[in-house]
C-alpha cells in the first residue's frame, strides 16, 4: 500500500511556527531598551500539531534583536496537558536542558570559542531555530489549543529580552481502513471499516475523491459504511478521512478492484455500523 494522495489538515510531526506574541504600539520593548518596532523584531515565535499520546517537535525561533552574550538563556514552558521531553539542538555553544517533570526546557548559550570570532557570539539566538519535544497526554482532545505554552528569552543577568507564545494544537490520530482489503475483488458495493478516533466524522473517498460513504467512529474507535452508489467495475483505490474539531488525518489508500458491472444493482445505505437498508 502507498500512503495518502492528499495529506492530513494540520500535518505530521514537521512543525516550523508562526505565532507571535502580540505587543503595544508604542513604549519600551522588553528590558526596557528600545522602541515598538524592535520588540516585534525579537518576538520568539513556535507552532506544532501533535496527536494524542505522541511526541512532536517544536521549533522555536523569530528573535532578530541584539546580541546576547554566554550565558543568556531560551526557555520553552510546557502547555497545559502537555511536558517537555528533549533538547535535540547539537550545535556547538549551547547546552540544552528538560527541567525535571518536564515542565520546561532551555537552551543556554555557553559562548563560542576565540577561533570562532565575535560574529558566531553576535548571532548566537539569531536567524536560527531551537527544537523542543513535547509529549502531549493521551486523554488530550484532539484539535482544542493547549493553553499556557510560553516563550522566554533572558539574558545572562536575567532579563527578558523576547517573549512569545507556542501554539500547540492537538492533532487527529490517522484512521485504518481495514476493509475491503486490498487486491480481492469486490462487488460494486462492498463494506468498509476501519478504527478511528472515537467520535470522528469518517468518509471514505474513491481516487477521484468522490464520496463513497460516511459515518461517526463509535466509542471503542470502529467504524463502517457501505457505498450509497455502486462503485464504479474495475480497479480503483479507496482512502478514508477523519475529521474533529478541524482537524483531520487521512488513512493509507488500498486498491481495490470492483467484479462485474454497476448496472443492474441496487443503491444502498447505512447506518453508522454498516447495515444495509
Amino acid at each position: 500500500m502507498s500512503r495518502s494522495w492528499k495529506t492530513t489538515t494540520w500535518g505530521a510531526l514537521a512543525v516550523a511556527g508562526v505565532t507571535v506574541m502580540s505587543g503595544t504600539t508604542s513604549g519600551t520593548a522588553y528590558g526596557g531598551e528600545g522602541p515598538a518596532a524592535e520588540r516585534a523584531a525579537r518576538a520568539l515565535r513556535a507552532s506544532a500539531t501533535i496527536e494524542p499520546g505522541r511526541e512532536g517537535r517544536v521549533e522555536v525561533g523569530g528573535y532578530e534583536g541584539a546580541a546576547l552574550a554566554a550565558g543568556s538563556k531560551l526557555t520553552l514552558t510546557a502547555p497545559a496537558r502537555a511536558r517537555v521531553t528533549g533538547t535535540p539542538f547539537t550545535m556547538s555553544g549551547y547546552r540544552g536542558e528538560v527541567a525535571r517533570g518536564g515542565g520546561s526546557g532551555t537552551y543556554t548559550f555557553t559562548g563560542t570559542s576565540a577561533a570562532a570570532g565575535d560574529e558566531s557570539a553576535a548571532a548566537a539566538w539569531k536567524s536560527r531555530t531551537f527544537p523542543f519535544v513535547l509529549w502531549v497526554r493521551p486523554d488530550a482532545e484532539p484539535g482544542t489549543r493547549l493553553p499556557d505554552c510560553t516563550l522566554t528569552l533572558r539574558d545572562a543577568k536575567g532579563t527578558v529580552r523576547a517573549k512569545g507564545a507556542c501554539a500547540v494544537t492537538v492533532g487527529l490520530p490517522a484512521p485504518t481502513l481495514s476493509r475491503p482489503q486490498s487486491g480481492v475483488p469486490l462487488s460494486a458495493s462492498p463494506q468498509t471499516a476501519g478504527t478511528a478516533y472515537p467520535g470522528a466524522q469518517v468518509t471514505v473517498r474513491d481516487a477521484a475523491e468522490n464520496e463513497v460513504c460516511t459515518t461517526t467512529a463509535a466509542p471503542d474507535g470502529i467504524w463502517s459504511c457501505v457505498p450509497a452508489l455502486a462503485l464504479r467495475p474495475g480497479p480503483g483505490r479507496l482512502q478514508a478521512t477523519a475529521t474533529m474539531n478541524g482537524v483531520s488525518a487521512t488513512s493509507e489508500q488500498i486498491n481495490i478492484t470492483v467484479a462485474g458491472t454497476a448496472e443492474g444493482q441496487r443503491d444502498t445505505v447505512s447506518d453508522s455500523e454498516g447495515r444495509r437498508f
